[in-house]
């Protein structure tokens, strides 16, 4: 991978933000650094999660910053596949690959840093700098963009987001087996990547069976589950569920915590609701084959699991997710709940 080039071809793609330069984003930081600390507030209070990591850390960072942050992660996560590909694919075909696959991935995170308001960054190393890891970040132009295109009150605006990615980061650092496992199922898709030219001929297969019983092959996943190994494919269920779960609790959250707080937020939910979904059938192409229309699904999927579940038993029964790996429901349990009721009811009716 030519990072470099990554991050040049990112830096062309996300274009700029007309307000990212005016008057309003001068006190976006001192805003969002009193926004995250009421918003841990505000959540821990209504999770009943307390983060292990003392208070959150806010970054208010514009679009090439939020791109640099994401190329560093990429970096972490994908050293060990990227170490074995070096080794089969040297000379001129392995550095040409490399500058396509940087071309791809500059593109890919040059869109997203156009669209993206917020991101807890999870990954926590040791041997790396603490002042850069453990931050929740704010993309500054594109909420800022969204306030003025809409008129959209900032206090309230700014603490909704904080919401929603401050409760991220209470799961992950409140939940103290929650990281590690997640870190434990990346790497694991990590370590099931190879080269391995049958990949292609399975896909082909998947494509050929989507267009005989009339399923997109790309909606589950994108072009990365098109060519999944049957390992991989099961390591991204176990994802998929946890993070409908996570997504779902973060959207329900967002809501509930600082309700008096934030009057506006059926409206903001509403925009942003519009804003996924009105968009030309090229981008909507390239959301799909990304597997980003499948992430947005879990927004969806994880609330309607959650309010099944708290409709049988309540929080105290959704808790039960965050109590144990074991517990956590599988991709088809969030999408028929009533299965993980089950199970979970009848675990504790073993017990």
């Amino acid at each position: 991978m030519d990072w470099a080039l990554a991050e040049r071809v990112a830096t062309r793609v996300s274009g700029s933000e007309p307000f990212a330069s005016s008057y309003h984003a001068a006190g976006m930081a001192r805003d969002f650094e009193e926004m995250t600390a009421r918003a841990q507030v505000y959540v821990e209070a209504e999770t009943g999660l307390t983060s292990a990591a003392g208070q959150a850390r806010a970054r208010v960072v514009d679009r090439n910053d939020w791109v640099r942050a994401n190329l560093a992660s990429y970096q972490r996560l994908l050293r060990p596949v990227l170490g074995r590909l070096d080794e089969l694919g040297g000379g001129a075909a392995g550095s040409l690959g490399g500058k396509v696959a940087a071309v791809e991935l500059g593109g890919l995170l040059g869109w997203m840093s156009s669209r993206v308001l917020g991101q807890y960054d999870l990954l926590v190393l040791e041997e790396e700098n603490p002042e850069d890891q453990d931050l929740v970040y704010y993309v500054g132009p594109n909420i800022l963009g969204l306030e003025k295109r809409h008129g959209f009150p900032p206090d309230e605006f700014r603490l909704w987001v904080a919401l929603h990615e401050v409760t991220h980061r209470t799961q992950f650092t409140g939940v103290p087996w929650l990281r590690p496992y997640f870190l434990g199922l990346v790497t694991e898709l990590m370590g099931a990547a190879e080269p391995d030219p049958k990949r292609l001929f399975a896909a082909v297969g998947r494509v050929a069976d989507g267009v005989r019983t009339r399923k997109n092959p790309l909606e589950d996943g994108g072009i990365v589950a098109l060519f999944a190994s049957p390992e991989q494919r099961e390591a991204m269920d176990r994802v998929g569920g946890l993070m409908s779960l996570l997504e779902g609790h973060g959207d329900v959250t967002m809501d509930r915590a600082a309700l008096d707080q934030v009057p506006s937020a059926d409206r903001f939910a509403r925009a942003l609701r519009a804003r996924r979904t009105n968009m030309n059938l090229g981008a909507k192409f390239l959301q799909r084959l990304i597997g980003l229309e499948a992430k947005l699904a879990q927004y969806e999927q994880g609330e309607l699991f959650i309010e099944a579940v708290e409709k049988v038993g309540g929080p105290a029964l959704l808790n039960r997710a965050f109590e144990d790996p074991l517990n956590l429901p599988t991709l088809v349990e969030i999408r028929d709940p009533s299965l993980w009721i089950a199970r979970l009811g009848s675990a504790a009716t073993a017990a």
